[in-house]
């Protein structure tokens, strides 16, 4: 089984995607070429993405080292990027058996009715599987904690995503009957809901309310995230005292990807919309009103607008924090690609403003710097030990430097879960066994209440 699900990984998202939702288009009734097609615009999607992203990778990697460089920046955590934190996920005797564990687990709470999302996102089972895998080095690569760190992350997830389904759902066009079992994204909501509060609360602020388009009419063509994009490329460039032909070479590449993002996304909803119609459906007429979610990637909506102009504010300001802030040792850089990532669940909540979205990402990162340090010696510790058994180039850890990774290792679930098995062990388990139960519970109640309403509304349409 070990074999087998580790080919199945290694085929990565743009093959493993593909085949699950041509499957799923199948079993929903669909179509040979139908179920085909949605499958392989979702598989072209992730393809776009990671040419995209890795624009951003390998384009800017050797500036922004140069810039560390030459302003003295060098701080004692190497960002490896997600790449590193996947080979230690998927490389460990806990990350073997991952998917089969939590499809598992995903089967049991929908039939106690403790989740609706039926999460089909397996590439992003690496995220469970990372936090299993560092909780299973902090105790001398015990299974035990390894798998209780793993799977308390994965049911805290589920419910999260169900109780977020409807924010999603509603801000997202096209998207109806999608969920975000994602935890590096739902660890956010909660720094969202408390931070908008307070900010909420601000004589003055609570009318301030600017969105993407807003920023366009202020600012014009300059507001733009294509316009946006080529400053800050080219503003990299110049601080790390580039030639000319350099510097415009970033910005034009910085502004391509902040232009290309949203419509390699599209790709993504091409694919999803009829397997997501087909299953509205299918629930409308055997489920009596009931909702199902299919659990997908936030990939989905990272080229929202929003997200594009947070992102390019966040990547200078994200630097000149990690360099200043009192207790931090970690240096962003390979996992600056990532950033995208933070806003998929935040922006249901702030409705787009760029203002809270950008503040709130920022309090989320600021934090999320202080996670990376604590993690990063058991960080170093399961990466060193996977490199040395296989030889994974992207677990390399270089000499003199510890681990560490923006991707996950910043979220607030995977740094709860690891804080608290390592500094308070049976007592830290127990309360995460407590907080977990709890929202199950809280869960299933409202999913019972849900399904009661609908069938009183059906009876008395009957």
């Amino acid at each position: 089984m070990e074999n087998i699900f580790s080919y199945i990984i290694s085929l990565g998202a743009s093959v493993m995607m593909p085949i699950i939702f041509t499957i799923i288009g199948l079993c929903i009734g669909m179509k040979f070429g139908k179920a085909l097609r949605s499958g392989l615009y979702v598989g072209v999607g992730f393809v776009g993405l990671g040419i995209v992203t890795a624009l951003l990778t390998t384009n800017f990697s050797d500036p922004l080292t140069l810039i560390s460089q030459i302003y003295h920046l060098q701080l004692n955590v190497f960002d490896m990027g997600w790449p590193a934190a996947a080979s230690v996920a998927y490389n460990t005797a806990v990350g073997a058996l991952i998917i089969p564990i939590c499809l598992g687990i995903n089967f049991l709470m929908l039939i106690t009715k403790t989740t609706r999302t039926v999460n089909i996102d397996l590439w992003n089972y690496w995220h469970f599987a990372f936090i299993g895998a560092v909780v299973y080095f902090v105790f001398d690569q015990s299974l035990f904690w390894g798998y209780f760190a793993a799977i308390v992350c994965y049911m805290v997830t589920l419910v999260m995503a169900d109780l977020t389904a409807d924010k999603f759902q509603g801000y997202y066009e096209g998207l109806d009957g999608i969920s975000v079992p994602q935890p590096f994204c739902q660890s956010l909501v909660p720094f969202t809901l408390l931070i908008d509060k307070v900010l909420e609360k601000i004589p003055g602020f609570n009318k301030l309310d600017i969105d993407a388009e807003g920023l366009k009419k202020k600012f014009g063509v300059l507001g733009e995230p294509l316009v946006l994009g080529v400053i800050v490329g080219a503003l990299i460039g110049f601080v790390a005292h580039l030639e000319v032909k350099k510097i415009l070479f970033l910005g034009v590449t910085m502004g391509a990807v902040m232009e290309l993002i949203p419509r390699i996304t599209k790709l993504f909803i091409d694919g999803l919309m009829p397997i997501s119609e087909k299953t509205k459906e299918i629930v409308a007429k055997r489920f009596h009103g009931k909702k199902v979610f299919i659990g997908m990637s936030p990939a989905l909506v990272i080229g929202h607008p929003t997200a594009l102009v947070c992102t390019l504010l966040l990547i200078p300001t994200y630097l000149i924090i990690a360099v200043v802030l009192p207790g931090n040792q970690f240096l962003p850089l390979a996992s600056l690609a990532g950033l995208f990532y933070l806003f998929p669940m935040m922006l249901p909540y702030t409705k787009g403003n760029v203002v809270r979205t950008y503040l709130i990402g920022l309090v989320a990162l600021l934090v999320g710097l202080w996670f990376v340090t604590d993690m990063a010696p058991d960080f170093t510790k399961a990466a060193a030990t996977v490199y040395a058994a296989t030889g994974d180039q992207a677990a390399h850890v270089p000499e003199g430097f510890e681990a560490g990774s923006m991707d996950f290792a910043t979220s607030l679930f995977g740094y709860v879960i690891y804080a608290a098995t390592k500094y308070a062990q049976f007592v830290g388990a127990g309360v995460l066994v407590l907080i977990t139960l709890a929202m199950m519970v809280w869960n299933r109640r409202l999913i019972l209440k849900d399904e009661k309403a609908a069938s009183e509304a059906l009876a008395s349409q009957d």
